[in-house]
């Protein structure tokens, strides 16, 4: 593993660290926030970015540090896809697929299938990883992120929930099989047969898989993509019927940008520790 930099920040450390991936089959980098005091019993939260993103977005603009620090939880945030000349990207030259768009999911379609394993890189390499390069205990930790990397959260929640027990996003693609974005990636990663998208989509997880984790999100009223590609009302009814614990908050007047994102990360992280540590307190 190569340290590409550390930083320090509120008394803990900002780092990039870059390392041949197994899952991916290229190199990948992640940042990592590690608060001033790290024990086994340090809470970790996962951070997934959205289209377009690297793992910069998060560590530069959300404003996650500070607090992080006085809650002594660390934050680990990849970058959103593979990369990398021997990569294949959108053929069509777009940006909302391939390079910064992996959509967190195992591709199963040449030639995507190579390199598009986000879905076992988040779930089993990087956590492996981590727990092994930092001492930090991710067996059992939370996961968020924005946007596309709403919908990884808690795609990887619900097929994963015994290691990601507590969840939350902002502004999420919750029902990717039903808007644009979603339909063009999963045709890609998986093929024609939408039989097989429904075990990425977030609102057809929670009809079958029900979890005991409450799930927060925060969604902006004046978010261009809401109506088009976020359809919260989805996940929302999705959750009522079977009693799936959602607190959905509508944010009104904000978008779709990292003011958003840094306007109610704190809450977001309150929300993670207050649920690890329960769970801790519960083992």
């Amino acid at each position: 593993m190569q340290i590409i930099s550390e930083e320090q920040s509120f008394g803990g450390t900002q780092g990039v660290y870059e390392h041949a991936s197994d899952a991916c089959r290229c190199s990948m980098r992640f940042g990592l926030y590690r608060p001033p005091t790290v024990t086994p019993a340090t809470p970790v939260v996962f951070w997934l970015s959205g289209l377009t993103c690297t793992e910069q977005n998060f560590i530069t603009k959300a404003g996650a540090q500070r607090l992080a620090a006085e809650l002594g939880v660390a934050i680990v945030a990849p970058d959103t896809s593979p990369r990398g000349d021997d990569v294949p990207t959108d053929p069509d030259g777009g940006w909302d697929f391939g390079h910064g768009a992996g959509f967190y999911v195992d591709a199963t379609e040449a030639p995507w299938s190579t390199h598009y394993r986000m879905g076992s890189y988040i779930s089993d390499e990087l956590p492996t990883l981590i727990a092994a390069e930092f001492g930090l205990d991710t067996r059992r930790v939370g996961i968020c992120g924005h946007s596309m990397g709403g919908h990884g959260a808690l795609i990887t929640h619900f097929r994963c929930a015994t290691r990601f027990v507590s969840v939350s996003a902002f502004a999420p693609i919750v029902a990717p099989t039903t808007v644009p974005w979603g339909q063009k990636a999963l045709a890609y990663l998986l093929g024609e047969n939408e039989n097989t998208w429904a075990g990425f989509d977030a609102t057809a997880l929670v009809a079958t898989s029900p979890t005991a984790a409450h799930i927060l999100i925060d969604q902006g009223s004046a978010d261009p993509f809401l109506d088009d590609q976020l359809q919260p009302q989805r996940f929302i009814d999705a959750c009522r019927r079977v009693n799936q614990p959602l607190t959905l908050r509508m944010r009104d007047g904000y978008t779709h940008s990292y003011y958003f994102v840094a306007s109610f990360i704190d809450e977001h992280l309150r929300h993670h520790v207050d649920a690890l540590t329960a769970f801790a307190d519960g083992a």
